[in-house]
């Protein structure tokens, strides 16, 4: 489809014909005016699309993100990049709770802070987050790195595989099976890379690493019931 650099206006036009119009379109940049935070904005692309949404979004929005870049001027709602497979979500404002839950590539930033469950069961995905998170952030998570230049809430990391975490601020809590782990050279070399590609300025070296204790990868029979 030919479309290209065209504007939707949703105070005239509905999220369906937006979306069927984003999901049509094999390039180009598009600009999204007054959402008023209605939800399900610029779902399931699949092209190296160019998306700004000026204004605030409501749930899910951008999700299932494959190959484009999303970018909203404002606040979004439960589930931001949910799914996310590849590209990019940079959102301005603040995010609530479940931002890029089972994301499996790409890179998600958010300017402002992360409510709940930041990153939850993440497979993947990075996630930069330029503020606070909230409790539960990064629970089982998976794969990906989750980066916090702020605060973390309680039970930072519960049930965490293999997933990385680095905060720069307090840390209300670590959950299960989730400890702080060294860092060295090469892990201070890959934080200032991800920074860097997130464009916000910090020193990696003021970072905690955080990752699985591994004591919840193993079955272990006293732990069996007799019900």
């Amino acid at each position: 489809m030919t479309l290209r650099n065209a504007e939707f206006d949703l105070s005239r036009q509905t999220v369906r014909e937006l979306n069927a119009a984003l999901h049509a379109a094999g390039e180009g940049a598009f600009l999204v005016r007054h959402p008023g935070g209605a939800h399900a904005l610029a779902c399931g692309l699949d092209a190296p699309l160019e998306v700004t949404v000026a204004g605030h979004a409501g749930y899910y929005c951008a999700g299932m993100n494959k190959h484009a870049t999303v970018i909203v001027d404002g606040n979004v709602g439960t589930g931001c990049a949910e799914n996310i497979m590849s590209g990019l979500v940079r959102v301005r404002g603040d995010a609530s709770q479940s931002l890029a839950a089972s994301g499996h590539g790409g890179l998600v930033v958010v300017e402002g802070s992360a409510s709940a469950r930041c990153g939850i069961s993440m497979k993947g995905v990075d996630i930069v987050v330029g503020g606070d998170v909230g409790h539960m952030s990064g629970f089982m998570a998976q794969a990906g790195r989750l980066v916090v230049l702020g605060d973390a809430g309680a039970d930072l990391g519960d049930s965490i595989y293999e997933a990385e975490i680095y905060v720069r601020g307090k840390v209300e809590s670590l959950g299960a099976d989730c400890e702080e782990k060294p860092m060295d050279a090469a892990h201070l070399a890959a934080l200032a890379e991800l920074l860097t590609r997130a464009g916000l300025a910090a020193d990696p070296g003021q970072f905690k690493r955080y990752g699985s204790a591994r004591r919840l990868y193993n079955f272990k029979i006293d732990n069996a019931g007799n019900g």
